[in-house]
């Protein structure tokens, strides 16, 4: 992801941004959280005719330096990734 701030509108999932960018999605508040998820796409399958998000590495990083991996797993689908990514987000932050 890019450095800088995002503009206008997008989506919130659950009170926090998830913002995507090419095979990368970020959920969280970079600005007043400690911590946020990265969602980094591997790879795709094909579903009906539609290419979906595979195989996807999560990892909760900090927003001091995102460089620095708090925790860190794969899973398989976007759907089974962000639900354990949330919780583990949660955790880090005490929430």
């Amino acid at each position: 992801m890019a450095n800088g701030t995002v503009s206008g509108n997008y989506l919130m999932y659950q009170g926090k941004p998830l913002i995507r960018q090419d095979n990368a999605y970020v959920w969280g508040d970079m600005k007043n959280d400690r911590a946020a998820l990265l969602l980094l796409v591997l790879s795709n399958k094909e579903v009906n005719g539609q290419q979906v998000p595979d195989n996807i590495l999560v990892q909760v990083v900090s927003t001091d330096d995102t460089q620095k991996v708090l925790k860190q797993g794969q899973k398989n689908g976007l759907f089974a990734a962000l639900d354990i990514g949330t919780v583990w987000l949660k955790k880090e932050l005490g929430e």
